[in-house]
């Protein structure tokens, strides 16, 4: 098969995973050592293709052959797709082509499991040491790992990778074992344990930090993060947080990224005929946010309104939807609330909240003073009092002020 149609081919199976960001990895560049590459420290700045997919990291597996068949994965051992494998070295020729023109900025490897877990790591272990030794390739290199890989090979994968990544899969357990038996959900859990032992140690302390004591070896720079379905099983949104918080907990996730299912051909009869909303996707992340950066937990996002049944509001977002339920705890005086309610008012990021707590030094704010600071200024109004404004009786009615901020309706797809 040439080249060119195994591309074709990897690089579309490869657009299921969703973790491909690269934020977190240290500045590294190659000047003056002759190799060829470089990381800025902030993350690469991706690009789009019209259907979504992400190119400014070379996306692909390694090859779509897989022993285990995954009720939800299109490259299951019993799926007709055409199949196809990359030999190590011609990954390692795509990826450097691909950067000499400037076409992408760094890769991010996936694999079926060839054989067993522990040959699929070697051979993707081989291209991260053939970049990273053969030809001082200093990008960034985001390697999907295997769990059932003995831990000198997540060793070895954390020595050349900038960040590593093992998906749970599914939210829960019994939505694993529904829908794909083969794999071990506690097995998965340990191996990012062992990833996340292994981060900590490399980490300086600030005795080892001092610049005449050694520094330990470093392993995965940007962390690691994982990705869960969503739509595949019957799990709800609560299950869903509830998972990913645990993983924020336990192994300090840098990310945990969330791909709605997408229904595949031969599909098995325990899946969904359709895809979940995508809507509901967003919708997940806004939460992650707020779980991560704002304060809420997940009682809060996800309360026991009836109706919901476990699940977010699609038609607002969630901070949003916490605000109108909650009205008794609004307005918040800018002026004078902590920063930690001032995070909790819908339309207002962390670092416009940074921005009001820094501005209030300098005298009382105003509405004038929200719109310089590029406040939604609708949004927030409802729920905040100014030197110059109060909301009145605007929070005695929230089912009157939901309908307000709410987006109006759409036309439903006939066939969406």
């Amino acid at each position: 098969m040439q080249l060119k149609d195994k591309l074709a081919i990897l690089a579309d199976a490869a657009k299921y995973d969703a973790s491909c960001a690269s934020s977190g990895v240290g500045k590294r560049h190659s000047l003056g050592k002759g190799g060829i590459g470089s990381t800025e420290g902030m993350g690469i700045c991706h690009s789009y293709t019209p259907d979504g997919r992400c190119v400014s990291l070379l996306k692909i597996l390694l090859t779509n052959f897989c022993i285990y068949d995954c009720a939800y994965c299109v490259n299951r051992v019993s799926s007709n797709v055409p199949r196809a494998r990359f030999a190590t070295a011609e990954v390692v020729r795509l990826m450097l082509e691909f950067y000499k023109r400037n076409y992408i900025e760094g890769l991010f490897l996936s694999s079926g499991i060839i054989r067993n877990g522990d040959y699929t790591m070697e051979q993707l272990v081989e291209v991260a040491r053939s970049l990273r030794e053969d030809h001082r390739f200093a990008g960034y290199v985001h390697l999907k790992t295997i769990p059932e890989a003995s831990p000198e090979l997540l060793a070895a994968a954390g020595r050349y990778a900038d960040r590593l990544s093992i998906n749970v899969e599914l939210p829960t357990e019994a939505g694993l074992k529904q829908l794909a038996p083969q794999k071990d959900a506690p097995g998965i859990r340990a191996a990012m344990g062992e990833l996340h032992t292994r981060i900590l140690a490399a980490r300086p302390s600030k005795q080892e930090a001092q610049p005449k004591r050694r520094r330990p070896p470093k392993f995965a720079p940007a962390g690691q993060s994982t990705q869960m379905i969503v739509g595949a099983d019957a799990a709800d949104d609560r299950a869903i947080l509830v998972s990913s918080d645990a993983l924020y907990r336990q192994f300090r996730m840098r990310r945990v990224y969330y791909s709605a299912f997408s229904p595949i051909p031969d599909a098995s009869t325990q899946l969904p005929l359709r895809a979940p909303p995508l809507l509901r996707e967003h919708r997940l992340y806004q939460a992650d946010w707020l779980l991560r950066f704002y304060g809420f937990d997940v009682k809060e996002i996800v309360e026991d309104v009836p109706g919901q049944g476990g699940m977010l509001d699609l038609d607002i977002d969630p901070k949003l939807a916490w605000a109108l339920r909650h009205p008794d705890r609004f307005p918040v005086d800018l002026n004078t609330a902590p920063r930690e309610m001032l995070l909790r008012v819908p339309g207002r990021g962390a670092r416009n909240v940074q921005r009001i707590v820094d501005s209030r030094r300098q005298g009382q704010l105003r509405v004038a003073d929200l719109a310089r600071l590029r406040t939604p200024l609708q949004k927030v109004l409802p729920f905040v009092v100014l030197l110059d404004h109060h909301p009145r009786q605007r929070l005695d009615d929230p089912a009157r002020l939901r309908r307000e901020l709410a987006p109006a309706p759409r036309q439903a797809d006939l066939f969406g």
